[in-house]
């Protein structure tokens, strides 16, 4: 198929415009060029998102009735799935759930490449699912979309695979700079959940994406934060042991709500990816529970700012509103239990049945949640001194986004950010931190990175490993190799590896498999023998490898092989036991120095 005369025109300027840009712009500076581009364009699709969300909500759910259950929540949910379903289905064509660990799978397995359709397809499907009731979260949508404008700027540009992990590096942090109105959460979550290493390479265009994305937020939406919240009372000492025992708590609860999604999310795969009966399934438990639990609808956030912004039951008891529990008081208390139970298996069945979103909004609910119960019942049984419910949902929402996601930096300064809550960044690093030390005795691994990590394929901070992660095993496999039937005579054996430079040469089956190899070290006493070249075949003269490598296998399994065998060469198999190629121990170490020296620039 070939370019139209306008495709062409503006391919043509386009590479003029690179070549003028290669010739009097550094590339420094034009990578924090980009990164300004990335943080504007993700603050952009923030702000379209969540205007589509509210839009839609409030023309569902505008009218209905707060002090009684309104049957409409059994319909919406199951409709927004299906409409998403479609969506994906015909229209998109391809897997777009799970979009931060979609990011990491990018960063680690893809050389930072997002495909193009990622810039606008979450921003669609997410809008749909959560503006119809699903209940998950907006921010990994538009994570994966800020990372994947990130790194299609970056292929447009034809920029090198570490600027292409940099520039999603800043997509990410953007995103969530923009959605919260919070630069030193998106920076810290970069750090922390994405593994992208802080030099000052790498700070500045991080910083520039986020800084830029908050500042058109602001212009966007206003001054007002995400949340409500306002200090009643500052946090004393004496409060500290009951801070200690949320973190615990909220460590607790994130276990539940990690294993529960893994349990949860198995469940659902059993089913084929547009399998009616999942959707079935799922929209009928999300539509019923949030028949009974109406704070399920959505983010949830509503729910959020009336337990932040609640000073007494008859506020907090709002939160019943629209269910079976309406005015009933003394039904505050198991209604949030259930409801923070609840909360996993409606985001699970959104996901599960097709829709699109994230768990980002659900740890904060969740923890918003879990914060309040703690706070109520220790202050009901007089358990210790007083402590204020609202303050204590605000450190939840630290303290399950810290376990959930294994990131207590990044939960300690977005809640400080969102809410304005400084006053309280002592306590919030108390809660985060016992929080994390909680849930790391039982989860390795945060619900993004389990996954990959499972595969050996998660970015960490240790460079070794990260090095490792990012070799590719495609790129070590010498394929240039002479292979021998296992019938072949010693003397067809010399003339066809007379040409060869191989130390090894591979004896295959007709249909390609390895039968074994022969080392020609060692039948060189006998190679230039003519009167032997009839004895011998290359059945007789292989020998079985040291060991065998699969194609399926990650490079710190191949560096480990390698160690324990001690050999030179090794050879690849695919699944069907066919010969790839070999590993060269030489070449494979002198790639992994080099990336090592290349990862530790600053």
């Amino acid at each position: 198929m070939t370019d139209t005369p306008t495709e062409s025109a503006v391919l043509q300027w386009f590479t003029r415009l690179n070549e003028w840009r290669k010739t009097n712009i550094s590339e420094r500076m034009f990578v924090l060029v980009l990164a300004f581009w990335v943080g504007l364009l993700s603050a952009v699709a923030a702000f379209v998102l969540h205007s589509i969300i509210n839009l839609i909500g409030r023309l569902l759910t505008s009218q209905f009735d707060a002090d009684s259950s309104n049957w409409l929540y059994l319909v919406y949910p199951a409709v927004g799935i299906f409409l998403t379903m479609l969506f994906v289905r015909y229209v998109v064509k391809d897997n777009i759930s799970h979009g931060i660990t979609r990011i990491l799978y990018a960063i680690s397995s893809n050389h930072s490449r997002l495909r193009s359709h990622n810039m606008w397809s979450s921003v669609i499907a997410s809008a749909v699912t959560i503006g119809f009731g699903g209940s998950v979260g907006a921010e990994a949508p538009i994570v994966l979309t800020g990372s994947a404008i990130g790194s299609n700027l970056g292929k447009l540009f034809k920029m090198d695979s570490r600027t292409l992990m940099l520039l999603v590096g800043c997509g990410a942090a953007g995103a969530i700079a923009g959605i919260f109105k919070a630069p030193i959460a998106g920076l810290v979550f970069t750090i922390e959940v994405l593994m992208i290493d802080m030099t000052m390479t790498s700070l500045l265009p991080i910083l520039v994406s986020c800084v830029t994305a908050t500042c058109f937020t602001y212009i966007f939406s206003g001054d007002a934060a995400l949340f409500s919240f306002h200090l009643d009372e500052g946090w004393t000492i004496q409060r500290a042991p009951a801070c200690v025992f949320l973190g615990i708590f909220c460590g607790l609860v994130s276990l539940y709500f990690v294993r529960m999604m893994n349990f949860c999310e198995s469940f659902f795969a059993r089913f084929s990816a547009h399998s009616y009966v999942k959707l079935t399934i799922g929209a009928l438990l999300l539509s019923l529970l949030i028949y009974l639990f109406p704070a399920l609808y959505g983010e949830g956030y509503n729910s959020i700012n009336l337990l932040l912004h609640g000073h007494s039951t008859a506020d907090w008891d709002n939160i019943l509103n629209n269910s079976h529990f309406a005015g009933q008081s003394e039904m505050l208390i198991p209604y949030i239990a259930l409801v923070l139970l609840t909360k996993v298996f409606a985001t699970s069945a959104t996901n599960g049945a097709g829709g699109v979103g994230g768990t980002f909004a659900p740890s904060l609910f969740v923890g918003c949640f879990s914060g309040f119960l703690f706070s109520r019942l220790w202050n009901v049984y007089e358990i210790g001194v007083y402590v204020p419910e609202k303050n204590f949902a605000l450190m939840g929402m630290a303290g399950v986004m810290s376990g959930v996601m294994h990131a207590p930096l990044t939960g300690i300064f977005l809640i400080a950010e969102l809410t304005g809550g400084y006053s309280l960044l002592l306590p919030l690093m108390i809660v985060s931190v016992c929080s994390y030390l909680t849930i790391i005795l039982f989860e390795p691994h945060s619900i993004y990175g389990a996954r990959l990590a499972k595969e050996g394929k998660l970015i960490t901070h240790h460079t070794d490993h990260a090095v490792l992660t990012l070799m590719q095993l495609d790129a070590v496999i010498e394929r240039s190799y002479i292979a021998i039937e296992p019938d072949m005579n010693l003397g067809e054996i010399v003339r066809k590896v007379s040409r060869s430079h191989d130390r090894f040469i591979p004896v295959l089956d007709p249909a390609g498999s390895l039968l074994g190899e022969i080392d020609l070290d060692s039948i060189r006493h006998i190679m230039f023998r003519t009167e032997l070249y009839h004895h011998f075949t290359a059945r007789q003269l292989m020998q079985p490898p040291p060991a065998l490598l699969s194609d399926r296998m990650t490079m710190a399994e191949v560096m480990k092989t390698f160690e324990q065998t001690r050999a030179d060469w090794l050879p690849v198999l695919n699944d069907d036991s066919h010969l790839r190629g070999y590993i060269s121990r030489q070449r494979l170490f002198t790639q992994y120095r080099k990336m090592v020296a290349d990862m530790s620039e600053e």
